[in-house]
């Protein structure tokens, strides 16, 4: 990575997006965070510059549950930036109620997929243009227990939390072998990963504190958010994988994902609807 690139992690008020930052920071590039809680956004913003020594840190608000904000800020990024060296599609959730994004989508695929799906997209353009250029995103070996389930992609019957979530991280998957796909010729690789376990605040609600109690009991038996971090950290900085394209990496290592993400047909289904759900070329 050179001190002149351009990288922006969705996400990064916290967890593996906040350690992320700081790593690339430390590089001497100019990095983008993105948040959604503007307290939390400028807390990390200081601790990042702090830590990084690093000033060439820019903070934005938005909420990748909401596609209108979604289109605000990649308006106001084009009108400071000329180029994006790396997108790193970190931000996610997980909740073991059903919820809705303010568009009407259940959370987990409304943020996990649709926002990075709609950020991606609108930003495509601006990342073309700055090639050679890298595509990542953060999914999770949850997507081995995962179905799209076309017939009720806001899964109002039957919701539960291991459906949402795995349905959300399979879609990550089959998104980025399929961006990686049409991608090819341009400079520009998509690659997604699988963290490990990793200690963040991901699955508390912090509006009722739920997950609190047993993220903290689990603590000592998972990553650091800076270990769960290092395979993103390595897919945007690494000489290794200057060329590599369409896999899915753990522990720094491309391996097999589900037999169900490599299916083609899903995978162009899923792009069509989503591009119906956030209206992508209206």
């Amino acid at each position: 990575m050179k001190s002149k690139d351009i990288v922006l992690i969705t996400g990064s008020s916290s967890g593996m997006g906040k350690a992320t930052a700081t790593q690339l920071a430390k590089t001497g590039a100019t990095v983008v965070i993105l948040c959604r809680n503007k307290a939390r956004g400028e807390k990390a913003l200081i601790d990042i510059k702090t830590v990084s020594g690093n000033n060439a840190i820019d903070l934005f608000i938005c909420d990748l549950g909401n596609m209108a904000s979604i289109r605000e800020f990649v308006k106001e990024f084009k009108l400071k930036y000329t180029k994006l060296n790396v997108l790193i599609n970190n931000a996610g959730v997980i909740l073991p109620s059903r919820h809705e994004t303010s568009d009407g989508y259940e959370l987990q695929f409304g943020v996990n997929h649709l926002g990075s799906f709609l950020l991606t997209n609108l930003l495509l353009d601006t990342i073309v243009n700055s090639s050679p250029a890298r595509i990542i995103n953060v999914a999770s070996g949850a997507h081995k227990v995962g179905k799209i389930h076309f017939q009720d992609i806001n899964l109002k019957k039957n919701y539960n939390l291991v459906k949402a979530y795995s349905q959300s991280k399979l879609c990550n998957i089959l998104f980025s072998y399929e961006l990686s796909e049409r991608l090819k010729g341009t400079g520009v690789t998509v690659n997604c990963l699988h963290p490990g376990a990793v200690a963040t605040e991901m699955g508390i609600n912090r509006k009722t504190g739920f997950g609190a109690t047993i993220t903290r009991m689990l603590k000592p038996f998972f990553q650091t958010p800076l270990e769960g971090a290092s395979t993103a950290i390595y897919l945007a900085t690494s000489e290794e994988v200057l060329d590599t394209t369409g896999k899915y990496f753990y522990k720094k290592n491309p391996i097999k994902s589900s037999k169900l993400s490599y299916n083609k047909e899903i995978s162009k289904k899923l792009w069509k609807l989503s591009e119906k759900l956030t209206e992508l070329n209206i």
